[in-house]
């Protein structure tokens, strides 16, 4: 068994993957975060593994532009095994543009998640598990 994840680590965690996200990363900075049995879920699917997870990226991407993430909340809920559950409560805000339409739209949103970590072999977290659990939208945002 691991050593337990930190409270710390854990933000710190948190943090640079947000960070990551809001630049649009290259894909290989996420390929060291990310466990070979990773599963993505999202309201309107799931993906698994490393290819899953580039799909789910880079139609991200492609779509959605002035990103921010900020971080409402990341705490340690459980642990069992090798494996921490962490809930994560982000406000999304994300521009995007659907050809043909004439202007983008803007989403903001409260997303609940819950992550499930385990160490790499260096000792780091990855993800094995990203569940969106719900997703609520500010007054007057566009919805996905």
């Amino acid at each position: 068994m691991s050593t337990p994840f930190t409270q710390d680590e854990i933000n710190t965690f948190v943090a640079d993957w947000y960070k990551l996200l809001d630049v649009h990363a290259s894909l290989e900075s996420y390929k060291p975060l990310i466990a070979d049995n990773f599963v993505l879920t999202v309201p309107e699917f799931t993906v698994e593994g490393w290819e899953g997870f580039k799909g789910w990226y880079e139609r991200a991407i492609g779509l959605f532009f002035d990103e921010v993430h900020e971080v409402k909340s990341a705490e340690i809920a459980a642990t069992e095994g090798d494996i921490t559950q962490v809930k994560v409560v982000v406000r999304w805000e994300a521009s995007r543009w659907i050809p043909p339409a004439a202007t983008s739209d803007r989403i903001i949103m409260d997303a609940y998640q819950t992550w499930h970590l385990t160490r790499s072999a260096a000792g780091t977290p990855v993800f094995v598990k990203y569940i969106v659990d719900k997703a609520e939208y500010a007054e007057g945002s566009a919805t996905l």
